[in-house]
């Protein structure tokens, strides 16, 4: 029986952002340092294929550090950032802390304190409850950082000090939807102070980028990642924006629901940034059993950012 063709446009780039690369990267050098456990607070990144893949290997996921033993074995803190009270707490316990912190995550960190301390209020873009989002407000006193989910919580805000106000944004957020907040945010404090470089960071920009150019060119579109990965479902979004029919975001290629791709002859493919290339890989060999496929990438940038490894473990691999 001949199989229906179908053409699959592959965006590029797609899947691993260097400061997932580095997270991962840092579990996987602690296990062959330290060997296991290893623990690491809170998912290493928004993937269940990594993270079941890790403890495999070894690593001890929690998700608060009470529930680490007192242990000379590695505690590694996620590539979204903690609060200040974690690794105090990591030191008041002589824990071996580890920060895989994606450093782009640490520049809005930075920028933060730097707001505080010349006396801003500092009005955050970004999801609550979203673990980026609780580190970034955990970097400063209660009170300093006021959350804005949406451009009506940004005409409801009633500042004390309108004249001296700051913004920073998480770094996964939809670019074309931050730039609307941040438009209205200078709409209504025309001195509000922005980051030098937007915080959005660039991996995410990109892959929102590809699919731009992608989406309205196909039947359907597979973002791969997880649903609890903000880049993924952001991709989602702006796939489901530029027009396409019918967006999926899947983990894997047993979630895809066949009933609903089974006309198509023209199909999307990305990744979001926390999303391995093994999966994308196994879903192009799951349509290939179904169609006789033909796969195009289509680049829209280069990317060649790369982060070392935490400095303790540069320093160990180095002894």
């Amino acid at each position: 029986m001949t199989k229906p063709s179908l053409d699959i446009l592959l965006c590029a780039p797609r899947g691993f952002c260097a400061g997932v690369v580095r997270a991962i990267d840092a579990v996987e050098k602690a296990l062959a340092i330290h060997g296991a456990p290893v623990y690491v607070r809170h998912e290493i990144v928004h993937n269940k294929y990594v993270v079941e893949n890790l403890k495999r290997k070894g690593a001890v996921f929690v998700r608060e550090l009470d529930e680490v033993p007192d242990t000379q074995a590695p505690v590694i803190f996620s590539a979204h950032g903690v609060a200040k009270s974690v690794p105090e707490a990591a030191e008041a316990r002589n824990l071996f802390a580890i920060d895989a912190t994606c450093p782009l995550v640490t520049k809005v960190h930075r920028e933060a304190q730097v707001h505080f301390k010349r006396g801003r209020h500092i009005i955050l873009i970004g999801h609550a409850g979203h673990p980026e989002v609780i580190g970034t407000m955990g970097q400063l006193p209660e009170g300093a950082v006021t959350l804005v989910e949406t451009v009506d919580d940004i005409a409801r805000l009633q500042p004390a000090d309108a004249g001296n106000l700051a913004f920073v944004t998480q770094t996964t957020l939809s670019v074309d939807d931050t730039q609307d907040m941040v438009d209205a945010l200078k709409g209504r404090f025309p001195a509000i102070v922005g980051p030098h470089k937007e915080d959005i960071c660039y991996a995410t920009t990109n892959r929102q980028g590809a699919v731009k150019r992608v989406a309205p060119q196909v039947e359907a579109m597979i973002v791969v990642g997880s649903p609890n990965s903000s880049n993924s479902q952001r991709l989602r979004e702006v796939a489901e924006r530029e027009g396409c029919p019918l967006v999926r975001l899947i983990l894997r290629a047993e979630d895809i629901d066949w009933s609903l791709f089974g006309s198509i002859r023209s199909l999307g493919i990305t990744a979001g940034a926390s999303a391995p290339e093994v999966l994308v890989e196994e879903i192009i060999d799951a349509f290939a059993e179904r169609y006789t496929v033909s796969v195009e990438s289509v680049s829209t940038a280069d990317e060649s950012v790369f982060f070392p490894l935490p400095r303790e473990l540069r320093e160990q691999a180095a002894e």
